[in-house]
């Protein structure tokens, strides 16, 4: 009992209200209710506070805002921010005091907006750097929650370098810069590529600063064009031509590199502002010149792939970054200048004789021709003089045939040596181009790597015959093929043409002779040699009358003899009546022959 403690009651205790559950002492309760409602901030239904974030989890986010009850928000309306923690001040939009449950209804996103369009101007006039959310992709770039409204990202405003998969940007919270706002749309335009230029802008005139001429750089293949590879050297960009990335050809440059590659690279080049810097990949390993054979010399033979074709010639790579020119006129001994594809095309294996070297300059010219003999060297023994062959037929000149009998071996057949009988006036009326026609070889001119060739040389002449035939004074019948100013062409028989003059073309009642008239004619010059005939209608009855005239001024009314009428009678006569009869056998051989030439 000494251990017990006496503890005087409260005087003034309240034990009815204690009964009742009411432990309040003294102050009335609406006196209690006051004096803690002055503690509790005053707010309004539809205002934006600040807050306090007081617990989270991975759903919601419990915000006090100093009243009497805590807000609850998803924390979905916070993945903008996905760094936020217990702690952080947020604005949040009160849209209910209290609900059903007596919960306090906020909303942050609902804050955001009520606020977003003063902070997107803000921060377009002072350059802030601000903070949003990529929701998704669209055409030509992104959509980007800042402050609760939907901005625009261009595609090229992303970063400094192409961006090839947009996919892997949505869904994350980056830092962006407005550029660019619609006050009447309301549309707002934002660059990430701002910030990061900004960054570089400072390395790039570091790094120019340092550029020289011959200095290796490491960098990465940024860009691959038809022309060349774009390398980004750490925030300053420079430009390897097609031409520096191999000592060989380059078609494309994926052949050579590929995007994101690391590499080495040369500095060739520069402007005074070195915005423009010319780069080499080829020039760091060594010449393919100076690794070429040291005993390789004129003469030798070599093997190599075509690269590249032209009209004049071909380039052959017979070691890598190592050409040689192959020209047109070296590919055949033939004269007749073709295009070089006629011979080979891109790609070709080829072997070739090397013709000049010059490894201070580092050119090669090959021959292809040079692999065979030229013909011209045993022209006297393989075309002899007299020989007979076939050739094709070339070209045409208004002088003659040229014709090759093989490559490297041409000729020409002048006009006149095409026909013995026909009067050919262009070649084209005798043959055609890429016809085979028989020649004989006239003559040699080994100098001028040219034949002498002749066709009608394989027959016999027929005018030794026709000589026989059509001399002066006989008459045969014609047709006029042709008029002409100067007179008409006659067709004789056996294929032979001869000529008469206008006034020789005058018949006995006066008129001219027309075209296609079949008419008598007499032979008034025959020459072998021009094979040449001159004929006259005119002369036949013009001869006639003058043995009348003769005959009737004579005195003596005595009668001719047989003999004196032959005489004075006009030599009309048809071919058979003037001849031999060896003559008539040889006609009928030659007659065979010019049907037989005809057909």
């Amino acid at each position: 009992m000494d251990n017990l403690k006496t503890v005087t009651p409260i005087d003034d205790f309240n034990w009815d209200a204690y009964e009742k559950g009411d432990t309040v002492t003294g102050k009335s309760h609406e006196e209690m209710e006051k004096a803690y409602d002055s503690t509790l901030n005053k707010i309004t239904d539809r205002e934006v506070v600040d807050g306090t974030v007081i617990a989270m989890n991975k759903r919601e986010v419990v915000v006090n805002i100093g009243y009497k009850s805590d807000g609850i928000i998803p924390l979905n309306e916070f993945r903008y921010n996905p760094e936020l923690q217990v702690g952080d001040t947020v604005e949040v939009y009160v849209e209910n005091q209290e609900d059903k449950k007596g919960q306090l209804v906020l909303s942050h996103r609902k804050a955001r907006a009520a606020r977003s369009w003063d902070r997107i101007n803000s921060a377009l006039e002072h350059e802030e750097v601000i903070k949003g959310f990529v929701k998704c992709r669209t055409k030509g770039g992104m959509i980007v929650d800042v402050f609760g409204i939907e901005a625009f990202l261009p595609g090229s405003q992303i970063d400094v370098k192409p961006i090839r998969d947009y996919d892997v940007f949505v869904g994350k919270t980056m830092e962006f810069k407005v550029v660019k706002i619609n006050q009447e749309f309301k549309n707002v335009v934002v660059s990430h590529k701002a910030l990061i230029e900004a960054e570089l802008e400072q390395q790039k005139k570091e790094i120019i600063s340092k550029l020289e001429k011959g200095q290796v750089l490491e960098g990465t293949v940024k860009n691959i064009t038809t022309y060349g590879v774009f390398i980004d050297l750490g925030g300053v960009d420079g430009l390897i031509h097609i031409t520096d990335l191999s000592w060989g050809r380059v078609s494309d440059p994926k052949e050579v590199v590929e995007l994101d590659q690391k590499l080495n690279v040369v500095i060739l080049d520069f402007d005074n502002e070195k915005r423009r810097i010319a780069l080499g990949l080829k020039q760091l390993s060594p010449h393919p010149w100076d690794a070429l054979a040291a005993d390789l010399k004129v003469g030798d033979h070599v093997r190599g792939k075509v690269v590249v074709m032209a009209d004049y010639g071909a380039f052959v790579e017979v070691a890598p970054g190592v050409e040689g020119l192959i020209h047109v006129s070296e590919m055949s001994w033939s004269q007749h200048l073709r295009s070089a594809q006629d011979f080979m095309k891109v790609g070709d294996e080829v072997e070739a004789v090397v013709l000049t070297l010059d490894r201070e300059e580092r050119k090669m010219s090959l021959g292809l021709k040079q692999l065979k003999t030229d013909p011209w060297e045993t022209i006297e023994t393989k075309y002899p003089v007299g020989s007979k062959h076939t050739a094709k037929v070339r070209n045409f000149t208004n002088f003659g045939v040229f014709v090759e009998i093989e490559e490297g071996v041409d000729g020409l057949i002048h006009i006149s040596d095409l026909s013995w009988t026909k009067k050919v006036k262009h070649p084209s009326e005798f043959t055609q181009i890429g016809a085979d026609i028989d020649v004989q070889v006239l003559e040699i001119d080994k100098e001028n790597r040219r034949l002498s060739l002749g066709h009608k040389q394989l027959e016999e002449n027929p005018w030794d015959v026709f000589e026989t035939i059509f001399n002066v004074g006989t008459v045969h019948e014609g047709t006029i093929v042709e008029m002409l100013d100067r007179g008409a062409v006659v067709a004789l028989p056996y294929g032979v043409e001869g000529f008469a003059t206008p006034k020789h073309l005058v018949k006995e009642d006066g008129t001219q002779a027309q075209l296609d008239e079949k008419l008598l004619f007499k032979v008034i010059e025959f020459n072998k040699d021009t094979k040449r005939i001159i004929v006259s209608h005119s002369r036949i009855f013009e001869d006639a009358s003058r043995h009348e005239e003769r005959a009737e001024s004579k005195k003596a009314p005595k009668k001719a003899s047989s003999s004196q009428r032959r005489e004075e009678a006009p030599a009309i006569q048809n071919q058979a009546a003037s001849t031999t009869l060896g003559d008539i056998d040889a006609l009928a051989a030659l007659k065979e022959q010019l049907e037989a030439g005809k057909k």
